[in-house]
């Protein structure tokens, strides 16, 4: 458990005594604060941490980290410059510890106490999928370690050292999601996480609009594998089926694991059967020898999460069987929802985000349920130079796989226009500028037997559709 003598440590060259003082972990909301928290007050634009402050300590924090200068309100040590003894004698909590910066120094304490653990960390990053194989692969190395994940998107600078201030000494793994917005992010998260093994699920054009072409998300992802250790310890779990990943061998000096959909990859699976919304099931080949598994995780997509988990598993060290039972036992479909009107209608609620690549998984897996097949699909922000691209994309596979587009944005125009070359009737389509009015195109349909999916980027509001929903049942 990180002390007061660590965030001494950590942020000051202080080598007096200091009081042994525990604290259970940290967090940046007032809201969630429990006894005995470290308060790290952050400003924002909209919301300033320092106002909440006397909130913290009366949920129980017995520090907080500010970057402006309370001491008229709170008992206050500045550590802008090396404190003394009498300094910290003096000190009862609850008290405020003024820093430059109050989000660099959640990273430089996180940092000294990632370092302080005795543990081993599997950093994961990619396109599409990282939050389900964080899930699945935690759930796999749990059949045999005391594994700790990083809860809901805490994968960035904030959240990712949140996440390693609230892991304590007792935990064997630690599986954290690594997000990507700008070039440099994930190097920086590793110099706090130290991981051992890195995964990558894939390339995307998501986030193209924000770091500017599809090579420079390659060359962001590549910082993981570039930060591993050497083999053996560190190890390289690369999806072979992306010609933009397998190329990432050659840039770690980690052991590679490969996964994929042939012999080609060192983990490798065939013969992949749907079974609708109850999972999927398949033969497993690796290392000369072949196993049938089964996944409560849906679509044929998820095969490769699946092989993702099961790398990581054999990595450190899991026998399959360890690993067949934590497949078996997962529940992490985690953004795709699936619902029942009423009247019988099965909706695919997969409203949190949208890529080119996450639609058309979520298009297959629309189609591997049985029923009339309608998609509801919304605009697919940030993808920059690939915009068009990506919903004509889009559009040409729905044309395969639905029964009824619903079309939702001006962007989606893009959309229509594919889908009809490609095939699906007029009449089988509909354009809606909002995502609302796509329910009057919709209603009639609502009825046993119909399988609906929603999806589209979360600015799009695409979760109006599914909660109204709610109330026509």
């Amino acid at each position: 458990m990180i002390t007061f003598r660590h965030i001494l440590s950590a942020l000051t060259e202080y080598q007096g005594l200091a009081p042994d003082l525990m604290l259970t972990g940290g967090e940046i909301d007032s809201r969630r604060v429990i006894p005995g928290s470290l308060f790290i007050a952050l400003p924002g634009e909209r919301v300033d941490g320092h106002t909440f402050i006397a909130d913290a300590f009366k949920q129980g924090a017995l520090i907080a980290i500010v970057q402006q200068n309370l001491s008229n309100q709170f008992t206050t040590l500045d550590l802008r410059s090396l404190p003394d003894q009498s300094q910290i004698d003096f000190l009862q909590p609850p008290f405020c510890l003024l820093v430059e910066d109050s989000l660099k120094a959640l990273q430089n304490i996180a940092r000294y106490w990632r370092r302080q653990l005795n543990i081993r960390v599997i950093g994961i990053t990619g396109s599409v999928g990282k939050s389900t194989t964080k899930e699945v692969v935690a759930e796999i190395l749990g059949q045999k370690f005391h594994t700790f994940k990083n809860p809901g998107n805490y994968n960035n600078e904030i959240g990712l050292p949140l996440t390693i201030l609230n892991m304590g000494n007792g935990y064997e793994r630690a599986v954290l999601e690594m997000g990507f917005y700008y070039p440099g992010e994930i190097s920086f998260l590793c110099n706090i996480a130290l991981p051992q093994v890195g995964i990558i699920t894939n390339i995307g054009t998501v986030h193209a609009e924000r770091v500017g072409s599809q090579a420079e998300i390659v060359k962001g992802k590549t910082e993981l594998v570039q930060s591993l250790p050497a083999a053996p310890e560190g190890i390289a779990i690369l999806n072979n089926d992306d010609s933009l990943v397998r190329p990432m061998a050659e840039k770690t000096k980690a052991r590679v694991i490969t996964y994929g959909l042939n012999n080609q990859a060192d983990i490798w699976a065939d013969n992949v059967i749907s079974k609708g919304l109850q999972g999927i099931e398949f033969d497993l080949h690796y290392s000369n020898e072949n196993f049938h598994l089964s996944t409560p995780l849906i679509g044929r997509h998820s095969v490769l999460t699946a092989l993702r988990a099961i790398a990581a598993g054999y990595a450190e060290g899991l026998t399959t069987n360890e690993i067949s039972r934590g497949l078996a036992l997962t529940q992490s479909q985690l953004r795709m929802v699936v619902k029942k009107t009423t009247k019988g209608a099965v909706i695919l609620d997969d409203t949190y985000n949208a890529t080119p690549e996450s639609t058309m998984a979520a298009l297959d897996i629309l189609n591997e349920v049985k029923g009339l097949h309608i998609a509801i699909l919304g605009d697919m922000l940030e993808l920059g130079e690939y915009e068009q691209q990506g919903h004509k994309q889009v559009g040409q596979y729905a044309a395969k796989k639905v029964d009824i587009l619903i079309a939702v944005g001006s962007r989606s125009k893009t959309m229509v226009k594919s889908a009809l070359e490609a095939g699906l009737p007029a009449s089988s389509i509909f354009w809606q500028e909002d995502a609302l009015q796509a329910l009057d195109s919709l209603k009639k349909y609502l009825k046993e037997g119909t399988v609906v999916l929603v999806k589209g980027s979360h600015g799009m509001r695409m979760d109006r559709i599914t909660a109204a929903l709610k109330e026509l049942e």
